[in-house]
């Protein structure tokens, strides 16, 4: 079955990293973008990359990193952006609503949708944005948590927001599920035979009205929506049974 392709317009979607301090944490937020996406990295003056560390922990989304874009200041990473959320925990002194992942992605999803450049932006791992850095967005968005304990990593929150938005898109999951054969009712037919033949020759029906049983097997079966596997697995086991049976049988002749 093929897989469905990525929407486009996620392209209009951007990562930002606002002076990272760990250059693995560059690369773990490189792979949570891949895993949900996303591509459009931007680094503004991170301590070390490019930096080995980051290729490790980017696994397969190395090519991320090879296509980040990076810039001295937060204001040159958001220059063409008309929708810019600031992850922060803290409220501070702003006056802007704040919003949890779930509510701001229905507009961040719209506005990428119809072209425009949007920018979820993550501060620096130990002080987060700075007040001057969270005055260049113009939303505000926060990772709701345990109030009494809150300490997500820089490359956990990007996949927090990734996956939100991925979430929202709602591609379909066909490629992910196995297919199915249902049975055919000649299919179904045969395997009940076989079983009632298996019941005979184990004495199952000795002291038991075969009619009856197999009326009720009938039944169970037809409720089960059997899938072919399943019909082959069923007469494999019943065909044992017979050999077992007719074993058993030889075994008290002799």
């Amino acid at each position: 079955m093929n897989k469905p392709e990525v929407p486009d317009f996620l392209k209009n979607i951007r990562v930002v990293l606002a002076r990272p301090s760990h250059p693995g944490n560059i690369g773990s937020a490189a792979r949570a973008m891949k895993t949900m996406g996303l591509t459009n990295l931007y680094l503004v003056e991170p301590k070390a990359f490019p930096h080995p560390e980051a290729d490790t922990l980017a696994s397969g989304a190395v090519d991320v990193l090879e296509r980040a874009t990076v810039l001295p200041t937060l204001a040159e990473a958001l220059a063409d952006v008309t929708i810019a959320c600031a992850l922060t925990s803290r409220r501070r002194e702003l006056t802007t609503p704040l919003a949890t992942p779930r509510e701001a992605v229905p507009e961040l999803l719209a506005r990428a949708q119809a072209g425009e450049q949007v920018a979820l932006v993550f501060g620096n791992e130990t002080f987060g944005l700075s007040i001057d850095e969270v005055e260049l967005c113009n939303r505000l968005v926060t990772i709701p948590g345990n109030p009494d304990y809150f300490s997500l990593n820089l490359s956990q929150a990007v996949q927090v927001l990734c996956y939100e938005l991925f979430s929202q898109v709602d591609l379909p999951l066909p490629h992910l599920e196995q297919e199915s054969q249902p049975a055919t009712q000649a299919e179904v037919d045969g395997m009940l035979g076989h079983l009632e033949s298996a019941m005979e020759k184990s004495g199952y029906f000795e002291r038991r009205n075969g009619e009856r049983l197999m009326r009720r097997m009938r039944r169970l079966f037809g409720r089960a929506d059997v899938e072919r596997e399943e019909i082959d697995i069923l007469r494999g086991f019943w065909k044992q049974v017979e050999r077992v049976a007719d074993q058993a049988r030889g075994d008290k002749q002799d």
